[in-house]
């Protein structure tokens, strides 16, 4: 047997899940289509928004609270900053399923927070211009990850636990070997394993058939605006925010690198394709005159000259969860995607739950039914 593990996809995910393999002594082969970070997929924009009064599910806070503690792990091991805290906002309102969804997941798990009006919010923080109608969970530890920094490390420290990494190398490939093994050919060779982790991000459904009609690519714009009022969007004084407002909902974070403040629309104009290799990639004005719209009004002090706009994807399911499993067919393979737009915040903890699922008695102290392909909402895409 050549590998104990190859995970395919050496992304946010697949990196973490390299590591945590290595760090078991497990010997592991990373196989990644681009380069190592790169810009094609889900992950990268300099940072990625965490937050914990997750009004999407509060089954998904005990998974926030572990991915935490690996994130500061990763930061100890890699010797570098990965998880900058500044707040976070969840605001909409008050009747809205976001501003209640996160109030219910603080009281459930007891977070600290603070609810703020939107009056409230902006003098807190000046960069803020909220509806007076909105009302707002102040949570003191949200902040992001510098995301490609944090695909780096944990591929440098799965390397130096000794995992293989190759890069530039495209999966054409896999077939079982029974239910135990697995063989994998690519470009450049073939490969054999105990287990295979699929971590391909919207590439998944052309690896696993089973995720085909589930797991659907999406177009993503980012803009990075030049303050004019630039203290008032550092990081100090510029929480992160999850805003519901007319518009539609928007998710945003301070001037990290990039010299501008950071937003985008959630599904942003609803482009979907078939596989992601048909992605439109290029932002044009069309996209910059939706993000400034939505600026203008609630960012004013915001609203410089366009610095960047770059193009990501969202991988969709229909109920928006994630899909962490095994393959129906083939228990020695494993499943972790899609992550419908808010996925990269659990890397860490995702990158565990894929070690144990693909170690030892191949079970997970975590609870992650709720995230199963066979969930009902899922059942008919994975059928066909």
């Amino acid at each position: 047997m050549d590998f104990d593990v190859i995970v395919v996809g050496v992304g946010g995910m697949g990196s973490a899940a390299a590591w945590q393999l290595a760090r078991r002594g497990r010997r592991v082969l990373g196989i990644e289509r681009f380069d190592i970070p790169h810009a094609m997929g889900s992950s990268p924009g300099v940072t990625r928004i965490i937050r914990l009064p997750y009004y999407e599910d509060p089954r998904y806070v005990p998974l926030l609270r572990r991915a935490y503690e690996l994130w500061r792990e990763i930061e100890a091991v890699a010797g570098e900053r990965l998880l900058v805290t500044t707040g976070s906002i969840d605001a909409s309102p008050e009747d809205a399923a976001l501003f209640q969804g996160a109030l219910a997941s603080a009281r459930e798990h007891q977070l600290a927070y603070e609810v703020l009006t939107g009056a409230q919010v902006s003098a807190r923080f000046p960069a803020y211009r909220l509806p007076a109608t909105h009302r707002a969970i102040y949570q003191p530890d949200g902040g992001f990850i510098t995301s490609e920094r944090a695909i780096v490390a944990h591929v440098r420290a799965a390397q130096s636990a000794g995992a293989e990494i190759h890069a530039r190398e495209r999966v054409i490939e896999w077939a079982p070997h029974g239910t135990e093994s697995v063989s994998v050919i690519t470009d450049q060779g073939r490969y054999r394993a105990r287990h295979l982790v699929l971590t391909a991000g919207a590439w998944i459904g052309e690896l696993a058939a089973v995720l085909k009609q589930v797991a659907i690519p999406e177009r993503q714009v980012l803009a990075w605006l030049q303050p004019r009022r630039p203290e008032w969007f550092e990081p100090s004084r510029f929480p992160v925010f999850n805003l519901a407002v007319d518009e539609g909902r928007y998710y945003g974070l301070p001037v990290f690198e990039v010299p501008g403040f950071k937003f985008g629309r959630y599904h942003h104009r609803g482009e979907t394709f078939s596989t992601a290799d048909h992605l439109r990639r290029e932002p044009d004005a069309v996209d910059e005159r939706l993000l400034r719209q939505f600026a203008a009004r609630y960012f004013p002090e915001g609203t410089g000259p366009t610095m960047a706009l770059r193009t990501c994807m969202f991988t969709n399911t229909v109920d928006e969860h994630f899909v962490i499993d095994r393959h129906p067919a083939c228990p020695q393979v494993i499943l972790a995607s899609p992550c419908s737009g808010h996925g990269y915040k659990f890397c860490s903890v995702i990158g565990e739950i894929l070690a144990e699922l693909a170690s030892g008695d191949g079970r997970t102290r975590h609870q992650i039914e709720f995230l199963r392909l066979s969930r009902p909402a899922l059942r008919t895409g994975a059928e066909q």
